[in-house]
């Protein structure tokens, strides 16, 4: 199956800056697994995804690398997007409750997701170098969505790289910074609520940590909040 880019973000789909990101993204989409074989992987930088106006903003971790690395789209193909989706859905953030592959048909509406890193790292797990890499490309889109009015940090690194990000940008922050918990809000000088959530990785899911019901309550509260702006 063929696959084009689902973004004009050119710029993140060329990057090289992280070698060891890239010799294993590209390795990944050579060597497959076996219920994707027929796949043409993407195998780079995977853009963001949403349109530039949206109000709520969602900041994962960084690509699957049998999902978003295979598929060219944030969040398409694995686990963690099946129940991602699901929930933008029931809320009215997205125009279809699953995301298989960038030619089917998904829409995001006033929402817009990103990531901490852009490329799959080996074990999930990026190095504080990439991370650092991967940076700017936070920062200009922070400083691009100007709409945003709540934000959802899916796991303790993207809240963390939020306000990170934040500060970098002489953005007011709460001092001391407030701790991640899953469902916490806090409402920040600027009028940017952030709406916390553990990642909807298999590791929390199957083990219970995170329930759909959890993970909905996330999200309800993320739409309760755009209506009152909107009232």
């Amino acid at each position: 199956m063929g696959i084009k880019a689902c973004s004009s973000q050119t710029v993140i789909v060329d990057c090289r800056a992280c070698p060891r990101l890239t010799e294993y993204r590209e390795r990944v989409a050579i060597e497959k697994v076996r219920r994707f074989r027929d796949w043409e992987y993407w195998g780079r930088p995977v853009p963001s995804l949403g349109p530039t106006n949206a109000r709520l903003l969602v900041v994962g971790l960084a690509p699957a690398a049998h999902g978003g690395n295979r598929t060219g789209r944030v969040f398409t193909g694995d686990r963690s997007g099946d129940w991602l989706y699901r929930a933008l859905h029931r809320f009215g953030f997205a125009n279809q409750p699953n995301s298989t592959d960038c030619n089917d048909g998904l829409r995001l509406i006033d929402c817009y997701i990103t990531a901490a890193v852009h490329c799959a790292p080996p074990d999930n797990k990026p190095l504080p170098e990439e991370f650092a890499n991967c940076r700017p490309y936070l920062v200009e889109e922070i400083e691009r969505l100007k709409r945003v009015r709540v934000v959802v940090p899916l796991g303790q690194i993207a809240f963390k790289a939020f306000f990170g990000v934040r500060a970098q940008l002489g953005i007011a922050n709460p001092s001391p910074l407030p701790k991640f918990n899953h469902g916490g809000v806090v409402d920040l000088p600027d009028g940017v609520s952030v709406v916390s959530s553990y990642h909807p990785s298999q590791q929390n899911t199957q083990t219970g940590r995170l329930t759909e019901p959890m993970f909905d309550e996330v999200f309800r509260e993320c739409r309760k909040r755009l209506s009152a702006i909107d009232a």
